[in-house]
């Protein structure tokens, strides 16, 4: 079942997306080569947690042990922070789910260490423009379809990547996960009809190489079975009359005199 949700429940959306994105601001502030994926958890948490008063809604998902999914180079998706140096040339891809006076935003951004390879920098800057213009279908009208069919043509055909298959964006709203399922490949013109008052992300992960995965034995992190990087961009969109808004667009944002206190004063 697709929910259709009012402005009551997209204030209580913004208001939450409003903390994720000043999360990924201040992480943007102190990413840096040397630092490990758990000392940014931690960072991380005690920014939502300790500093916002918010929930970071991923940590006990499922059985999620961490804030943050913190994935890097091959991995696809859902990467557990740990003792991982960051390096130069490492791409960093971010995933953050914050819950905030009942609303929900969800949004992965991806981050380079230093200098990138030629063919990484393309892949990060491919990965960004496939949502940018899978965004632009999304509109009342549309099916769901559009919205992969624009990513695929433009990250395989155009661009000869691959698209991941095994992971999609999704509805979300009273819970994390809801219908529609939003696949990153397809055929134009199929799917659900976008609606206003539809809620749901897009989250586009792009491979350099091939597209299939293969789990860790945690059962949790996904990579690719051919060691080739990945990058990911997502953004969760509230579909009004007029078109989409992005509410976890992080240039509507910016941290506040109390949040550049607290990273200053933080003590890695």
């Amino acid at each position: 079942m697709i929910r259709l949700y009012t402005e009551n429940n997209f204030e209580k959306m913004r208001e939450a997306a409003e903390i994720l994105c000043q999360t990924h601001l201040a992480i943007k502030k102190v990413i840096k080569e040397g630092m490990t994926t758990k000392e940014l958890d931690d960072f991380a948490n005690k920014f939502i947690v300790e500093h916002k008063k918010a929930i970071p809604a991923q940590l006990g998902y499922g059985g999620f042990p961490y804030t943050l999914c913190i994935s890097v180079n091959d991995e696809i998706c859902h990467g557990f922070p740990g003792d991982y140096v960051l390096k130069e040339g490492d791409i960093v891809s971010i995933d953050n789910v914050i819950e905030y006076n009942g609303g929900l935003a969800d949004s992965c951004w991806s981050y380079a260490i230093g200098k990138l390879s030629e063919r990484d920098q393309k892949l990060m800057d491919v990965t960004l423009d496939s949502l940018n213009r899978a965004i632009k279908e999304a509109k009342v009208g549309n099916r769901i379809g559009d919205i992969g069919h624009a990513i695929q043509e433009y990250a395989e055909v155009e661009n000869d990547f691959s698209v991941i298959r095994d992971f999609i964006g999704h509805g979300i709203g009273k819970e994390m996960h809801e219908d529609p399922q939003v696949p990153h490949y397809g055929k134009a013109h199929r799917g659900p009809r976008i609606q206003a008052g539809m809620v749901f992300t897009i989250e586009p992960m792009i491979a350099s190489g091939n597209w299939p995965m293969e789990l860790e034995d945690n059962g949790w992190v996904a990579k690719t079975k051919d060691g080739s990087n990945v990058c990911q961009f997502e953004h969760q969109l509230i579909i009004h009359e007029d078109g989409p808004e992005i509410i976890t667009d992080q240039s509507k944002y910016s941290l506040n005199e109390s949040d550049l206190e607290f990273i200053e004063n933080y003590k890695f």
